[in-house]
């Protein structure tokens, strides 16, 4: 098949390796426009954009897809069909009804739970067992498409927002040969969505602070599912005014408790909470580069009882 492929971070770099592998023709692919990085502020151009570059294939950033002169290059190709995963753009009626067969979408969650951006880091913030990933035909409704192939996964103790994407991003990409198949031979008509639509609105900094009066589960969740970006944090006292930490791997303590929410208990940063003790392994003050709490501990002192904000 002629496809165009449409996406922006790490997850979606594995689809859009698998579509190469499987033989399709990748007539183009769309990413967001590369964005400044780093200390030089330097135009870095995402990984999709990056990845694409490598394989010699046509790569177009618009700023955005509305605009008449984007919908017109993206109707010239006389595609197929669009593969999207993680683009980052609302795509009108124009853009999805250029291709022959339609655009179809790789979802990170077991839709209609957590349509929107952040389906992963909602997941585990919220304490769910199992997340899935799921091809649904494009609709101009957010994440509203009936769903043509899904896998279920289980979302493990340990896992943070990035080992579980990595996990899904192979997963996902694994589906794209079975539904382009099905979608060319006219062999699927998909499932509606059926339940009440839960939705995962970008995370804001203001949300990924810790409140440490919330049960140890709770915390625990909400730091795995910020890791590594954009971090769970919270304030210690330094000695020239609070310092802003991130928390970014942590465990549930079964050692006892005690304690005022946000103080801490021991030499092992664990941390007393609202019901129970979480125990912090991974840890970064703003500047530095993540370490260990040992590591932290030898040029920043937490001494026991200092209570964290």
């Amino acid at each position: 098949m002629r496809l165009a492929f449409m996406g922006t971070p790490d997850f979606a770099v594995p689809s859009l390796a698998e579509l190469i592998a499987s033989g399709h023709e990748v007539a183009a692919v769309y990413s967001q426009p590369p964005k400044p990085r780093g200390r030089g502020q330097k135009l870095t151009p995402s990984p999709v954009h990056a990845f694409a570059e490598t394989m010699g294939l046509p790569v177009f950033t618009p700023e955005s897809m509305k605009a008449a002169d984007a919908i017109e290059t993206f109707r010239s190709l006389e595609v197929d069909a669009a593969c999207v995963v993680a683009y980052g753009q609302i795509l009108k009626r124009e853009v999805l009804d250029a291709p022959r067969l339609g655009c179809f979408n790789l979802h990170g969650s077991l839709l209609p739970r957590w349509r929107g951006a952040a389906p992963i880091q909602r997941a585990i913030m919220a304490g769910d067992r199992q997340i899935g990933v799921q091809i649904m035909r494009m609709t101009e409704g957010l994440d509203e498409g009936a769903i043509l192939l899904s896998e279920v996964m289980d979302i493990r103790p340990d896992d943070t927002a990035a080992t579980l994407s990595e996990r899904m991003s192979h997963t996902g990409a694994s589906l794209w040969p079975r539904a382009l198949a099905a979608i060319e031979r006219g062999g699927v008509e998909g499932t509606e969505q059926a339940g009440e639509p839960t939705y995962a609105k970008k995370i804001t900094p203001a949300e990924a602070r810790i409140d440490w009066t919330r049960p140890a589960a709770e915390v625990d969740a909400h730091i795995r599912g910020l890791s590594p970006f954009p971090g769970a944090w919270f304030e210690a006292p330094g000695p020239e005014g609070p310092v802003r930490i991130k928390a970014l791997m942590s465990r549930v303590s079964l050692r006892g408790g005690g304690g005022a929410p946000g103080e801490v208990l021991d030499g092992d940063l664990r941390i007393a909470t609202g019901d129970g003790v979480v125990r912090l392994l991974r840890v970064q003050r703003a500047g530095k580069a993540a370490q260990t709490p040992d590591e932290m501990l030898r040029g920043f002192a937490l001494p026991t009882g200092t209570v964290l904000a």
